[in-house]
């Protein structure tokens, strides 16, 4: 070990300048209050990785966008974690960094010679925010589509500077590719290296300065920032990373509807720390507007560069900073207000979109549920069961996980059980290969996880992917990204048509669209009715 240390000392000088930097003396009165600016970092760090793994499934297009997505958080191993993990790791950074600014605030930390740190920490928080617009529209469901709108609507009312804005934004003509392409490129390409470039100016300021010592400690002896202080910033580390891997586990990251530009009952909303102004806009109606949306966001962030400049008294102790504890005070109770008045004015249905989340049997594709019929019509759950409570049944437990087969082999061994499981006592299953190559399908997607739940499947889904299976929409509709494009998509529907229009449609397709080259469908008035309700349920 030693012959190794010596070799990178040597040739990098990496060893000494860890020692230096655990070795920095810090003041005596250093501790748990100033571990924020390490879970910062962390939590950065973390939305880097996080940010990348998704980037490895992700399709950065308005058309794939979502679908992708949705591959991510239920057929993805670890998918749905680590879209947690970044999902609710964005939120936490901006606690974690607004809390590292009220500290500093708190502390008077930012008077001379530290100014320029203190302004380099508002950079930072603008960084922060600016993540999390940029992010907000990358899932392309209706939640992120709207909630844009309403962003770049704000945007537009700057005067002079709107249109200009507008067109930086990409959404002159209302949000789509371009305002896709640009939001992703700046989410990715441009603020990360911009971060990291900031962090790396602010710890070398910090660096340059010191920590603030707290009055009357600039005499007192010393402490080294190993071991104390790393062991705080490590506990906090720690704690952060626990609450956020438990949120990431609990708590689904949502992903509503596929984005629908013409479903005008959605109600939009921002991102929660993002609330209080969309409250304010709200009150500051007409010629107010500008005051909301402009004037007052400016000048909080002019104030919060100048504080500094604004602020040249003595440093005093923390606790004898009353004044600075009432601006803060009451910049909470404005901020909960607002907030809260903000949650109780929204209706129910739009946070039904928050909870949603990608639906189990709402992510199988129609060849998928129309193997669940078709395993159900066999009559395959009276010999196996599908869950990880285990029945006394003679075949085995096909959602317990286990033994990987493909399609190929299930196929053949639908067929002839007993060449391809010597002694098997199974029956062949009498369906047409097509419909055994669905029910395959739907074993394939079995997990430990799902099994149970694929059993509550309503029996109007199952019988109307059937029936769109029989009668090969898919050559011209797509539904869950799966199929082809000759037709419409048939996600979200139920925004787009009625049932009346959906059925009538079904008989006679040039009645309600002329030019329509889809052949009519003499469906029974239940099959009608089954495969109308299945479609309207579509997300």
């Amino acid at each position: 070990m030693r012959t190794i240390l010596d070799w990178l000392e040597d040739r990098t000088g990496a060893p000494s300048a860890i020692q230096h930097f655990l070795d920095e003396e810090i003041p005596a009165s250093a501790g748990w209050h100033q571990v924020f600016g390490s879970v910062a970092m962390f939590l950065f760090i973390t939305q880097a990785f996080t940010g990348i793994m998704l980037a490895l499934n992700y399709a950065p297009t308005p058309g794939e966008a979502y679908n992708s997505l949705r591959y991510i958080m239920t057929e993805l191993t670890g998918g749905a974690l680590i879209r947690g993990l970044h999902h609710w790791g964005a939120s936490m950074m901006v606690i974690i960094v607004v809390l590292h600014m009220v500290q500093v605030f708190l502390w008077g930390a930012y008077k001379k010679p530290r100014e320029a740190t203190w302004m380099m920490g508002v950079i930072l928080l603008l960084v922060t925010l600016a993540f999390a617009l940029t992010g907000y529209l990358l899932p392309w469901d209706n939640r992120a589509y709207w909630g844009t709108v309403v962003t770049t609507q704000i945007s537009a009312s700057a005067p002079g500077a709107g249109p200009y804005v507008l067109r930086l934004m990409g959404a002159e003509n209302g949000v789509g590719v371009v305002t896709f392409a640009r939001f992703y490129a700046v989410h990715v390409l441009v603020l990360p290296p911009l971060t990291m470039l900031l962090i790396l100016l602010h710890v070398y300021l910090v660096r340059r300065h010191g920590v603030a010592p707290a009055p009357g400690d600039e005499l007192k002896p010393k402490q080294k920032f190993y071991p104390r202080q790393v062991f705080k910033d490590t506990a906090a580390i720690s704690l952060a990373f626990i609450v956020l891997f438990s949120l990431a586990v609990i708590a689904k990251a949502p992903l509503g509807r596929l984005a629908d530009p013409t479903d005008t009952t959605f109600i939009p909303r921002p991102e929660w720390y993002f609330l209080f102004l969309f409250q304010l806009l709200k009150y500051c109606e007409g010629p107010l507007e500008i005051l909301a949306s402009v004037v007052l966001p400016t000048l909080g962030v002019g104030l919060l560069f100048l504080v500094p400049f604004l602020d040249r008294a003595p440093v005093i102790r923390v606790t004898k900073r009353t004044t600075a504890f009432a601006i803060v005070i009451l910049a909470a109770i404005t901020w909960t207000g607002l907030t809260t008045a903000a949650v109780r004015s929204t209706p129910p249905e739009a946070f039904a979109a928050d909870r949603e989340g990608p639906m189990e049997w709402r992510d199988l594709t129609p060849e998928e549920l129309a193997g669940v019929a078709y395993f159900k019509s066999e009559s395959c759950g009276t010999c196996h069961t599908l869950g990880l409570r285990q029945e006394d049944k003679p075949g085995p437990n096909l959602g317990a996980g286990g033994a990987a087969r493909d399609a190929a082999w299930m196929i053949a061994h639908f067929k002839q059980p007993a060449s391809m499981v010597p002694g098997s006592q199974m029956p062949s299953v009498s369906l047409s290969d097509s419909q055994l190559n669905a029910m395959a399908a739907f074993l394939l997607k079995l997990t430990p996880q799902n099994a149970m739940k694929m059993q509550d499947i309503p029996q109007y889904v199952l019988e109307g992917a059937a029936l769109y299976q029989k009668n090969r929409c898919n050559m011209c509709h797509q539904v869950n990204g799966v199929g082809m494009k000759s037709g419409p998509p048939l996600n979200g529907l139920a925004h787009r048509r009625d049932a009346t229009w959906v059925k009538g449609h079904f008989l006679d397709p040039q009645k309600f669209t002329k030019d329509s080259m889809m052949p009519a469908y003499p469906f029974t008035a239940q099959q009608n009715e089954t495969i109308t309700k299945y479609l309207l349920s579509l997300p």
